[in-house]
């Protein structure tokens, strides 16, 4: 029995979900959300989308729970909106943006330049004696997570002084170096 596919989401006013074949819809105030679903049913009913599995399969049981999370993060990114922040630990490592691009100094030869995605606000935190802070904000919590990875990917934090991009409160686990 799946705990997280019983519970019922609930729908915030300004926002509504759209139910047309195998596709949900959700709009809001930031935008429209649309996701495919199969071997589920999904159903609104007083303010709630409750999503049901007609019989106890491996698959419908994982896609059970798959589905319900999904429908509850884009109701929450229409309505509220994702926000992740990555900070630029190292000497001089800089982050800057013109409009969608976001320019990355990682202490290569040549800046990283990275065309972000029409659906995320990218904002860039620079403050003297602070390390730098890429802000990217979106209703679409993949298309956030997808893009912040690929950002970190261009420079992981390593083990020894933590030098890199990480997540910001992201805990590293740190190593002793070699010791004479």
């Amino acid at each position: 029995m799946s705990r997280i596919g019983n519970n019922p989401v609930a729908i915030p006013e300004g926002v509504t979900v759209d139910i047309k074949e195998n596709v949900v819809t959700v709009k809001g105030k930031l935008g429209e959300l649309t996701q495919n679903f199969d071997s589920v049913g999904i159903k609104v009913e007083d303010g709630n989308v409750l999503v049901t599995r007609s019989s106890d399969s491996k698959d419908q049981k994982a896609k059970h729970g798959l589905y319900r999370s999904l429908m509850h993060n884009m109701i929450e990114g229409v309505s509220k909106g994702w926000t992740k922040e990555l900070e630029l630990v190292g000497v001089g490592y800089r982050a800057s943006n013109q409009g969608q691009k976001l320019d990355l100094a990682l202490g290569f030869s040549h800046n990283i330049v990275l065309d972000v995605a029409p659906e995320i606000k990218v904002e860039t935190i620079s403050e003297k004696g602070k390390n730098p802070i890429v802000k990217l904000t979106s209703h679409d919590k993949q298309l956030v997570g997808q893009v912040a990875a690929k950002i970190r990917g261009f420079r992981k934090p390593e083990p020894y002084k933590g030098k890199g991009i990480k997540f910001v409160g992201e805990e590293l686990r740190r190593k002793a170096g070699k010791s004479a």
